[in-house]
């Protein structure tokens, strides 16, 4: 038997400061995130969206998450399908084996949690519902009858009818927001990538002059190794580096 709701909650408020009400709340992903950087303090968490409130969001936690799994070496297989869901008892039982974690792997250094994630607001609602479960379940309101026949009532089916506009219009709204969330990251990516060519450069230019003379430089070429490294599955196109970064996927 695990620990109850409540010390559960209890705990997390007091270690991330923050202000959860229910369990379900961390199948955002983001609690789960700073519980790990409180072992580590290595956690990207400029990356973690605190107050995530769509699925595609909590899945972009759950893989900065996935990825400290990987780079840590901890061989717990993460239920993100199950827990980007926002059922209670999925996310109790992995917060319970979290919680069992953390009192194995803290070190007990001091922590920080509202300097760590930058004074990020973490204001997630109590009552979460994932983007695909809103799209489906909504429009359903309005369709009580077995059978699946339109009621006769006029006023019952325009009731029906209000109910698929708010659900497109607020589906609407979140492909806005989903939009304006993936040009901000196509910008920040083209950013990085800008700077990761300049660096590029300017060690191949190095190592010719060096190659001139017959010389070679350690540092140097251990650079352009990590530069032109890749992943498990992933093959640099012809003609050197890829215009682009690499799809990553769970």
């Amino acid at each position: 038997m695990g620990e109850s709701r409540s010390d559960l909650l209890a705990w997390l408020n007091e270690l991330l400061q923050i202000n959860y009400t229910k369990i379900e709340q961390c199948g955002t992903g983001a609690a789960y995130c700073q519980i790990l950087d409180s072992i580590y303090l290595d956690i990207p968490m400029t990356r973690v969206k605190m107050n995530a409130r769509h699925e595609y969001e909590f899945i972009a936690n759950f893989k900065v998450m996935q990825n400290v799994f990987k780079a840590k070496r901890i061989e717990k297989p993460i239920p993100v399908e199950k827990l980007v869901k926002c059922k209670m008892q999925d996310n109790l039982e992995f917060m319970q084996w979290m919680k069992r974690f953390w009192d194995t792997n803290y070190p007990g250094h001091p922590y920080d949690p509202v300097a760590r994630r930058r004074g990020q607001a973490t204001d997630t609602p109590a009552t979460l519902a994932p983007l695909a479960a809103r799209a489906t379940a909504t429009p359903g309101a309005g369709s009580g009858r077995s059978g699946g026949k339109t009621p006769i009532s006029g006023h019952r089916a325009g009731s029906a009818t209000a109910v698929r506009h708010e659900a497109v219009a607020e589906l609407q709204a979140q492909l806005k927001e989903m939009s304006t969330h993936l040009e901000g990251l196509e910008k920040e990516r083209d950013f990085y990538f800008a700077k990761l060519r300049d660096i590029e450069i300017l060690v191949q230019n190095q190592m010719e002059d060096l190659a001139k003379d017959g010389r070679e430089d350690t540092t140097l070429n251990e650079i352009q190794k990590i530069l032109y490294s890749t992943e498990d599955g992933f093959e640099v196109p012809e003609g050197g580096v890829p215009q682009g970064d690499e799809e990553e996927t769970f």
